[in-house]
Parts: C-alpha cells; sequence; structure tokens
C-alpha cells in the first residue's frame, strides 16, 4: 500500500491523486490539515530525504514569512519546527511505499517507475 502526504488544495496534490486513481494501487491519502503531523512523522520524512529537500521555498507560504523568519531556518531542527506549525512549508507530494522509500514531488514516469519497483 502507498501513501500520499499532502495538502488538498494543492495543484500538485490533485494532478498525482488523479494519476493514482487511474493505477491499479491501492492508496491512502493523507492530509496533514485534516490528519495531522506530528514530530515522529515528519523527522522520518526528514531521516530519509533530508530537510533542505523537503522545505518548499517556492509556494506562497514560504514567500510570507518575513527576511528574519527565513533567515533562521539554517538547520533541521529550525525547519522541521516551521514544518510543523505550517504543514504548507512540506514540498508536495510526497509518496510513500509501504517499505519505507519515499518519492518527492509528482512527475508521471517517476510515480510510474516507482509504484512498477514498490509493488
Amino acid at each position: 500500500m502507498f501513501k500520499i502526504y499532502g495538502i488538498k488544495n494543492c495543484d500538485t496534490i490533485k494532478k498525482a491523486r488523479r494519476f493514482l486513481d487511474s493505477q491499479p494501487v491501492d492508496y491512502h491519502y493523507h492530509d496533514y490539515r485534516v490528519d495531522g503531523l506530528n514530530s515522529d512523522l515528519l523527522q522520518s520524512f526528514i531521516d530519509t530525504l533530508g530537510w533542505q529537500a523537503l522545505l518548499n521555498t517556492r509556494g506562497t507560504t514560504w514567500r510570507k514569512l518575513s527576511v528574519e523568519e527565513k533567515a533562521t531556518i539554517d538547520n533541521a531542527e529550525a525547519a522541521k519546527a516551521l514544518m510543523l506549525e505550517q504543514p504548507a512549508l512540506i514540498k508536495r507530494p510526497l509518496l510513500t511505499a509501504a517499505d519505507g522509500s519515499m518519492l518527492l514531488g509528482f512527475n508521471e514516469n517517476h510515480y510510474q517507475q516507482f509504484i512498477q519497483e514498490k509493488s
């Protein structure tokens, strides 16, 4: 079983879910805002992918931060605290497989390959 993490109003999440719905795979959608995000789960993402890869510095949530706030995000603990406070700062979608492997972002070819390898 696969899990996809994100927030429902994200266009990329919508594309990824439409793709997954068209595939013969079981998956669960986890909305950070509805289903929550705890420290242990986020830490597992950071341990696997790194905090720099997870931090979405291209979205509106990041752009709304002050220069001072942005300057404090220079290590894993600071990034983790901010992502827990504002889950929209986590790049999405994040697709996980039962074996714990993860795929960040959406690309149809990468999803197809990931699903074939992990199914």
